[in-house]
């Protein structure tokens, strides 16, 4: 499939869709030689690694949520369904340097694999405007952050992080102590912070910091998964 340019500012260049073996989309990036999601299956890693691992264990009532790297959207999309379906009201932070742009997000086919009612939800959530609060639907208010990681500052009061970056071998900066330990001192006491990757440095780094580290079965195709918990 031909490349498809996205915004020249986006230093990772250009992306190809690509389908897993869930039938779901995801990105593949030629200059770092990576997808966004697990050749496996996009949709199903998502489900397990951020839904079953992360949103189902966090037990509040009201979840303040940190996704770092928003990407494609499906992490936040799938979100919004578990929060409509549980009556859990979720106030969703997405952190992106580099958005994609909507031409080509619209190519991926999450919606027409998704509830009907969420394609219009998955369109809103990226064309809303950057830093501005939106409330999608009584259960769930999202806005999007326009920053940088390495240097972002998470507000405090935080119940759950996605951690979605790509792979440490692929951007180690984006995986070091000091992020870690930004977002351990927003975290609530009890926070949790959920990971695809189960690298043996990423996990020593969150003990170190002082994160509770469990090392629990991954999604399909990946034996094992970070789940941490700030105590």
């Amino acid at each position: 499939m031909n490349p498809i340019k996205n915004n020249p500012e986006n230093t990772l260049g250009e992306k190809e869709i690509k389908i897993t073996k869930d039938g779901s989309h995801t990105l593949f990036v030629p200059g770092l030689n990576e997808h966004y999601h697990s050749t496996y299956g996009a949709l199903q890693e998502s489900r397990h690694v951020f839904i079953k691992e992360g949103f189902h264990k966090c037990t509040k009532d009201a979840v303040y949520l940190l996704e770092a790297g928003f990407g494609t959207g499906l992490n936040a999309i799938l979100t919004f369904i578990e929060a409509e379906k549980q009556k859990k009201k979720v106030f969703y932070f997405g952190v992106d340097r580099y958005p994609l742009d909507w031409e080509l997000v619209s190519k991926l086919n999450y919606p027409d694999l998704l509830p009907e009612n969420t394609r219009e939800i998955f369109k809103e959530l990226h064309q809303s405007k950057w830093g501005i609060t939106n409330m999608l639907s009584p259960w769930f208010t999202f806005q999007k952050i326009k920053a940088d990681l390495k240097t972002y500052n998470p507000t405090p009061g935080l119940d759950l992080v996605y951690f979605d970056a790509f792979g440490p071998d692929k951007q180690p900066e984006m995986w070091s102590h000091d992020i870690f330990f930004r977002i351990f001192e927003a975290l609530n006491r009890g926070g949790i912070l959920t990971t695809y990757s189960a690298k043996g440095s990423v996990k020593r780094m969150l003990k170190n910091i002082g994160y509770e580290v469990d090392l629990i079965k991954g999604p399909p195709g990946k034996r094992h998964m970070i789940r941490a918990m700030k105590k």
